[in-house]
């Protein structure tokens, strides 16, 4: 990733009514949202919305995809990924254990699916 994709992303997430769009769409995965739905569960006007989605749109943030008369929205989580990992690369400076606790600190909120037990 280059410096200037990720200086779009984040420059798109550092308005309070996107971050409130990004994040709403993150908790619709894998659905989505209709762009309506989301000014409405934001308490924005839909013209209002409409831009900060072209905006979240243009960074890569999200995807837009035409169902019906409505456009639904989800989140690129790839691009989102590749936004952080492009941060946390070489944040520890070949020391892994200095990003240890960042580490950590995700596994309470996104915790690995168990698998369920052969039976005996």
């Amino acid at each position: 990733m280059e410096s200037e994709s990720a200086i779009l992303a984040l420059a798109a997430l550092a308005q309070s009514t996107r971050l409130d769009a990004f994040r709403l769409l993150v908790k619709s995965e894998p659905k989505g949202l209709a762009a309506g739905d989301i000014a409405n569960s934001l308490a924005v006007p839909q013209n209002t919305m409409s831009s900060h989605l072209s905006i979240l749109t243009r960074a890569g943030l999200v995807t837009a995809r035409r169902s019906g008369r409505s456009i639904v929205y989800r989140v690129d989580l790839t691009h989102f990924q590749n936004v952080l990992l492009y941060l946390l690369k070489d944040c520890c400076g070949g020391n892994p254990d200095l990003c240890a606790p960042l580490i950590e600190s995700l596994m309470p909120c996104c915790p690995p699916a168990k698998k369920g037990r052969a039976n005996v």
